[in-house]
């Protein structure tokens, strides 16, 4: 299982995000490098980011195409991406991030 990982649910269907692309970048200076991607599955989970690669310490940043999700959906959206940028400091550690969203809201927070 991949270091980082998210679960995404839909909050206004009431059920997981099914399908929806994301995609695993890297602070390098002052451009984000792509890690890895991945898309959520029938539970909205996407455990497959990095693969078996080490985390180091660092900025990372996920982007959640809701735009494309939400198109599928037959649902207008306001956002198009959903990035959410947060801080590596425990290389040894597991960082789960869930976001819950909606056509015209999302929430996110550090999970386990």
């Amino acid at each position: 299982m991949s270091a980082i990982t998210t679960h995404v649910l839909d909050t206004s269907r009431g059920c997981p995000a099914a399908g929806l692309h994301i995609e695993l970048q890297v602070k390098s200076g002052a451009q984000w490098n792509p890690l890895g991607a991945g898309v959520t599955d029938a539970s909205g989970r996407c455990n497959t980011l990095m693969g078996e690669e080490k985390l180091q310490a660092g900025a990372y940043r996920l982007l959640f195409d809701a735009g494309n999700y939400f198109k599928e959906q037959k649902t207008e959206t306001f956002y198009s991406e959903i990035p959410i940028v947060f801080e590596i400091l425990h290389r040894e550690a597991h960082y789960h991030v869930p976001l819950l969203i909606s056509p015209f809201g999302y929430s996110t927070y550090r999970g386990s």
